[in-house]
C-alpha cells in the first residue's frame, strides 16, 4: 500500500522517467542488432567489421558523455528530454537512407549517444536527484520503460522488417518518438524540485561530503568498482548484438530466439522490483557483491546449453543483473559521492558504461572471425565477472567508514 501511495503522488515524475527509458531503445544495442543481419549485407560487413563500426560509433559517443551528461546539472528535464528526444527521431529517420560507411558511423554515433547515452541519463540523473528514501524504487519504475521495450520492440520490429522493410521500420521509430517527445514536457510542466540546485536539495555522499567530478576521479574506490560496472554494458551488450549470431551458432531461428526475450524482461523487471526496494532498505552499496555473479552463472549456463529451455535459464539469470543494473549504479554515485554535482559524475560514469558497451562488440566480434563464437567467450565473461566482483568488494571495504548511506 505505501508503494501505491507513493506512484500514485509521484505518477506525472515517474511516468517522465519510464517514458524516457522506453524511448532510450531506439538506440540501445538490442534494438539496433535487430537490423545488424540487414545492415552487414547491405555494405557487405564482416562481424569484425560491423562491430569495429559499431565499436567507433559508440566510443565516439562515450567520450561526447562527458561533456553532454553534465547538461543535467544546468538544464530541467521538461526541456533536455524532449530536445534529446527529437535529435534521436532524426538519426532514426536519417537510418533509412543510410548509403555510406562513414554515414553509419555517424548515425551509430546519434543513436548510441541519444539513446544508451543521454535519454538514459537524463531519466536515472532525475530519479536519483528528485527522491531520496525511495531513490531505489523510483528508479526501478522508471527503468519499466526499457524492460517493457525489450520485451515488445524485437518481436514487433523483426516482423515489421519482413513486412515494410528495414528501411522504413526505421522511419516508424522515428514516428513513434516524434509523438513521444511532447509528453516529457506535459508530464514535467512542474518538475518535482523546483529549484534543483538548491542546496536544501542535495544529499552528501561519502565522508558526509558532496565530491566534484575530479575528486572521485583520484578516489581509489572509484578504480576499483570501475570494472563490476563495465561488465554487464559490455558483454550484456554484445550477447543483444551478436543474436542473430547466437541463434545461428545454436541452430535457432532468429525469431525463436527473439521468442526467449520475454523471459529475460520478465526475470529483469522482478530483479530490478525487489533491487529497488533492497536499495530503498539496506543501501545500493551492501548490494554491490550480489550484482554481476547471477551474469556470470546466466552466461555460463547459456555458453553449454543447446536447447531453447536451457537458453531461457541462462538468460533469466543473465537478466537477474540486469535487472539490477537499472537500479543499482545509479544509486550507487549518489550514495557514495552526492548529488549536487551528480549530473557530471554520473555522466562519467556513464561514459565508462557506454565505452564498456563498445568495447564489447568490437572485441567479441574481433574474436568470433577468428573462429571462436560468442557462445564460448561466454565462459571467459563468466570469469571476468567474478573477479571484477571481488575487487570492488575490496575496493568498497577499503573505503571502510568513509562510507555511509544518505539519510
Amino acid at each position: 500500500m505505501e508503494t501505491l501511495r507513493f506512484v500514485r503522488s509521484n505518477l506525472n515524475w515517474l511516468s517522465a522517467g519510464l517514458v524516457l527509458t522506453f524511448s532510450s531503445s531506439f538506440g540501445q544495442t538490442f534494438f539496433l542488432s535487430i537490423f545488424a543481419g540487414e545492415i552487414r549485407a547491405e555494405f557487405s560487413l564482416t562481424h569484425a567489421a560491423w562491430g569495429g563500426i559499431y565499436m567507433l560509433g559508440t566510443l565516439c559517443s562515450a567520450a561526447t558523455m562527458i561533456w553532454a551528461g553534465s547538461l543535467t546539472d544546468r538544464f530541467r528535464v521538461r526541456i533536455l528530454g524532449p530536445l534529446v528526444l527529437l535529435v534521436l527521431a532524426v538519426a532514426c529517420a536519417s537510418m533509412s537512407f543510410v548509403s555510406s560507411l562513414p554515414m553509419l558511423v555517424v548515425l551509430i554515433f546519434v543513436l548510441r549517444l541519444m539513446g544508451q547515452g543521454m535519454s538514459t541519463h537524463v531519466a536515472s540523473t532525475a530519479m536519483s536527484r528528485w527522491f531520496t528514501a525511495t531513490r531505489g524504487r523510483a528508479l526501478a519504475i522508471a527503468s519499466f520503460g526499457f524492460s517493457i521495450a525489450e520485451a515488445v520492440l524485437p518481436i514487433v520490429f523483426v516482423a515489421l522488417m519482413g513486412w515494410i522493410g528495414w528501411r522504413s521500420s526505421w522511419l516508424v521509430a522515428a514516428g513513434s518518438l516524434i509523438l513521444i517527445s511532447p509528453v516529457i514536457f506535459l508530464l514535467l510542466r512542474q518538475e518535482r524540485t523546483p529549484q534543483s540546485t538548491s542546496s536544501d536539495d542535495q544529499v552528501a555522499g561519502m565522508g558526509g561530503r558532496h565530491w566534484t567530478r575530479f575528486e572521485v576521479l583520484t578516489s581509489p574506490m572509484f578504480w576499483m568498482v570501475v570494472p563490476v560496472f563495465i561488465g554487464p554494458p559490455a558483454f550484456g551488450t554484445a550477447f543483444f548484438f551478436l543474436q542473430v549470431h547466437l541463434a545461428e551458432v545454436k541452430g535457432w531461428s532468429h525469431f525463436d530466439l527473439v521468442g526467449l526475450f520475454p523471459v529475460y524482461t520478465g526475470v529483469a523487471v522482478c530483479s530490478m522490483i525487489l533491487s529497488g526496494f533492497a536499495i530503498d532498505r539496506f543501501g545500493s552499496i551492501r548490494m554491490m557483491p550480489l550484482y554481476t555473479l547471477p551474469l556470470a552463472l546466466g552466461f555460463l549456463i547459456f555458453s553449454q546449453g543447446q536447447t531453447l529451455i536451457v537458453g531461457a535459464i541462462g538468460i533469466a539469470f543473465f537478466a537477474m543483473t540486469s535487472g539490477m543494473q537499472a537500479t543499482l549504479p545509479s544509486a550507487f554515485w549518489a550514495e557514495a559521492f552526492g548529488t549536487r554535482h551528480l549530473g557530471s559524475i554520473k555522466a562519467m560514469a556513464t561514459a565508462f558504461m557506454v565505452f564498456g558497451s563498445a568495447i564489447g562488440p568490437g572485441l567479441t566480434g574481433l574474436i568470433i572471425d577468428f573462429g571462436v563464437d560468442y557462445s564460448r567467450q561466454m565462459i571467459w565473461v563468466s570469469a571476468y565477472m567474478v573477479i571484477a566482483t571481488v575487487f570492488a568488494v575490496t575496493g568498497l571495504r577499503s573505503a571502510g567508514s568513509k562510507l555511509t548511506r544518505a539519510a
